[in-house]
């Protein structure tokens, strides 16, 4: 056996090397993991353990791995993850971060959790994000808010930055985490990890909690893009019998291609992604990755996402639409919260809402009803609707010039916590550059490049067009091949 001194240091596929060799065990592995996240509970990152049931995984991947040598097993058996609390699990408590569904547990699990249990992965628990994934900063947790390993005093962006904060902290080699207007893709930029966003219908809705159903998509979080191409692949898969909008598309090996030479690839650099509004650092190590690319081999070509601006605008009419009708379903009926004291029905609903929800889901559902309401639909949800379809057609105009599409994922590096204080719009326009793609449902991803003001990650985002999540990984291994960014450790983990 090698000591578990360096495991926390292992990428996936490392890991999973170690463990088909048998020359580190997964009970072990498991601990080891186990110890580190307990040990560092104050960064936030980590809602729920069930050492009892994470170990009793260990031991059965450990039997399996026996039982064939490791020849056969397949690549993840062993390999400790844990799973955004959006993401409903039968042996750990599922809150979507939300005081309505505190202590929660949910009769059956996720299929991606599934997906990936079906691999052989060891679940270590669930990560803290946004209450109901609404949230860039991952300040709206009802339990507190996580801490971005690289500055405590900063935001690990949202909604996934629990699994963000904890892949970068070296707590586990990887995480499943959720987006939905670049709630995957910013984190990872914001803490210098790798994440990807899968077309829309890739992976399976089943057992997401849901925020915005037309926009809600399951990806991974982990270190480099040959782990996010290892895990993309066991939880991508057709689920028509569950999830209406899954797409029926084969599963598919994201990693054989990974190797592939990037010469004459066409990377599109939209004029609109580096306009007033980008910081001058962002730019500086964005446009260094792109050097680099373009000594890869690929070739820069300017292209125009004109309605990038009407993005924002755009989300915040059908996401809040959307959410208002997906979280009619608390009510203190059926499960969740209930309130204590209530005269009658009406009156439990009024109380339930109100202590259950926090601010920022309580200020998205009276904006979704709005907009749905008698006299708004057409002026505001049905525009909102058409301006989408032109979104994607600008997408579809772009590829026609260029392979990929690659710019920054945000306009700054992770800004303080509580450094936007009560304006939520500083919030959501944090997301200008992410919003275009997850409206036209299209795969994009996010790669450390670098480092901007008070050392902090920047992240350089890759947009494929749609079932291309191959190319992606493909560009960023390349990437990753060349250069050190995504081997940079937060000082202390």
């Amino acid at each position: 056996m090698t000591t578990t001194t360096a495991l926390h240091d292992l990428t996936v596929a490392q890991l999973a090397d170690l463990l088909r060799a048998r020359k580190v065990s997964a009970l072990e592995t498991a601990q080891h993991f186990l110890a580190r996240a307990q040990a560092n509970a104050s960064l936030g990152a980590f809602l729920d353990f069930n050492e009892e049931v994470t170990l009793r995984q260990a031991r059965a991947a450990d039997l399996a791995l026996a039982a064939d040598s490791g020849s056969a097993a397949p690549t993840l058996l062993g390999v400790p993850m844990a799973h955004k609390d959006i993401f409903v699990t039968r042996d750990f408590i599922s809150t979507a971060g939300s005081r309505m569904l505190a202590g929660y547990r949910s009769p059956f699990d996720a299929t991606v959790v599934s997906k990936l249990a079906a691999q052989g992965v060891v679940t270590l628990g669930k990560l803290n994000c946004d209450e109901f994934a609404m949230g860039s900063a991952n300040e709206n947790s009802a339990f507190g808010p996580v801490k971005n390993p690289w500055d405590l005093t900063r935001t690990p962006g949202g909604s996934s930055g629990g699994s963000a904060a904890a892949v970068a902290a070296r707590l586990l080699p990887a995480a499943t985490g959720t987006d939905t207007g670049g709630s995957i893709r910013q984190p990872a930029s914001f803490c210098g990890v790798t994440g990807i966003k899968p077309t829309y219908g890739r992976a399976s809705r089943y057992g997401m909690v849901a925020f915005a159903s037309s926009l809600d998509q399951a990806g991974p979080m982990a270190r480099t893009a040959q782990d996010c191409a290892l895990l993309l692949s066991a939880m991508c898969g057709p689920d028509p019998d569950r999830d209406s909008t899954s797409l029926d598309v084969p599963a598919e090996d994201f990693t054989q291609s990974l190797n592939e030479s990037i010469e004459g690839l066409r990377i599109g650099v939209p004029a609109e992604f580096f306009g007033e509004g980008l910081a001058d650092d962002v730019r500086a190590a964005v446009d260094g990755a792109l050097r680099e690319l373009e000594k890869l081999g690929a070739r820069l070509v300017p292209i125009s996402l004109p309605r990038t601006e009407l993005s924002i605008p755009v989300y915040y009419i059908i996401a809040p639409a959307e959410a208002s009708s997906n979280l009619s379903r608390f009510d203190g009926v059926k499960f969740g919260h209930r309130a204590a004291q209530y005269a009658d029905l009406t009156d439990m609903y009024k109380k339930t809402r109100a202590e259950g929800f926090g601010d920022e889901v309580k200020r998205r559902i009276m904006i979704g009803t709005y907009v749905l309401s008698h006299g708004y639909y057409d002026a505001y949800y049905l525009q909102a609707q058409k301006i989408r379809r032109m979104i994607a057609d600008d997408f579809q105009q772009a590829y026609l010039q260029c392979d990929v599409i690659a710019g920054p994922v945000a306009p700054t590096v992770a800004w303080k916590l509580g450094g936007h204080g009560n304006d939520p719009l500083a919030d959501y326009l944090a997301d200008i550059f992410t919003l275009p793609g997850s409206l036209a449902g299209l795969p994009g991803m996010s790669l450390p490049v670098g480092f901007g003001a008070n050392h902090m990650p920047v992240g350089l985002q890759l947009i494929g067009n749609y079932l291309q999540e191959a190319k992606l990984l493909n560009v960023a291994h390349r990437f990753q091949q060349a250069t050190h960014w995504h081997l940079a450790k937060p000082e202390g983990f």
